[in-house]
Formats: structure tokens, sequence, C-alpha cells
């Protein structure tokens, strides 16, 4: 399975903003944003003013780094959200959203997507009570995420258990019983990522 692996946080100084790609890390001194706020490489530290296109294509590098996906799943995403009705770039965030790695996130299992995504990947997660292991599975309405009786056990998994995060509307979640549900689709005012998604919709309108 293709996935980046290079430095993390030099994909939040190319954004010039952080991206919380490392979890519990980014909210430390020990974050590489704040000791050094300029984008990578040689000439980073200095500024240059970005044309219309420059800013389109940040947008959507900034969407791609916070979800973690890579050039061609994101431009197939893209397609995909063209033919659902409604607003495309609002359709693009919801199927992002509704990746299983993602919800994972959400319902508080990982202190980051990335960490998120590693444990869909090792087979910890259930849906609709079959074993679901691939990260961009999409969820729908009224599907239920479940932690595996085995991962129960774990003390990652009782820790996620007694910290729950605040949910967003659309997933309700029970720790107790490590179980989230889909219960909405994401409207756009519940999906807090910092991205202008009319931007990435004018990007690929070129």
């Amino acid at each position: 399975m293709a996935r980046y692996t290079g430095a993390t946080c030099r994909l939040c100084r190319r954004e010039g903003m952080k991206l919380f790609l490392k979890g519990d890390r980014c909210y430390t001194d020990k974050c590489a944003f704040v000791r050094r706020s300029y984008a990578p490489g040689q000439h980073g530290a200095s500024k240059k003013k970005l044309s219309n296109y420059g800013v389109q294509l940040r947008e959507k590098q900034k969407a791609k780094r916070i979800y973690g996906v890579l050039e061609s799943q994101f431009s197939t995403y893209y397609k995909r959200a063209e033919k659902l009705r409604g607003i495309s770039g609002e359709n693009l965030l919801k199927l992002l959203e509704l990746r299983l790695d993602n919800v994972a996130f959400r319902l508080g299992y990982g202190a980051s997507r990335v960490e998120a995504r590693q444990l869909v990947n090792h087979g910890h997660f259930l849906v609709n009570g079959k074993k679901v292991d691939i990260a961009s599975y999409k969820l729908s309405v009224n599907d239920v995420v479940t932690v595996s009786e085995k991962s129960r056990a774990s003390e990652k998994f009782k820790v996620f258990a007694e910290n729950p995060k605040p949910l967003p509307k659309w997933l309700t979640g029970n720790p107790d019983n490590f179980e989230g549900k889909v219960v909405a689709e994401p409207a756009r005012e519940d999906i807090d990522v910092p991205v202008n998604e009319t931007l990435i919709v004018e990007l690929y309108s070129k």
C-alpha cells in the first residue's frame, strides 16, 4: 500500500500551519512548527507571494495531508464528489470524513489520524460486526464501528475508552461498549478542518 514515508513535521511547515499530524506532540514545545514555522528547504524562510493557482494548490495539498491521502486517491474522491448531488466541495469533505480511519479518529481511537489509520490497518475494528482493515473503507449512515473483543483488553484501548473525545453531531459513541455509530452524513458546519474547499473546486475546474 502506497503511503507518505517522509518527515511528518515538514508537511505542517510546508503548509504554514499546524495540521496536528502527530497528535499530542503537536501541543508541546517539541512541535517542529513551533521551532521553525517557515517552509522547509534552503529558501523556506524567504517570503513569496503566491499566485491564484498557488493558493488553490496549497489548499488542496493541505486537505490531502490532513486526511492522509495521496494524489491519485484525492483525485478519485473529487471525481466522486462531482457526481453527487449538492456542492462538490462539501461532498468532497463528506467523503473524506466518512473514511473508516477518520471515523475511528473522530470516535477517539487515536491521537491523530495517522495513529487511527494504523489501528485500522492492524485489524482492531469491526464494521457492523465484520472485521475491516481498510483505512479508506467508506462508512454510511447507520453503520456501527466497534473495537474487536481481543483489542479491548489492550491498555491503549482502555485509555481511549477512559478519555472520550467530544463527538461531532453526525456520530454517537458508547465508550463503555467500545462502539460508535454514524447517525447522519456530516454537515459542513460539523467538519472542523481548516480547509477552504471552494479553492479546491476552482483548482480542479481549470
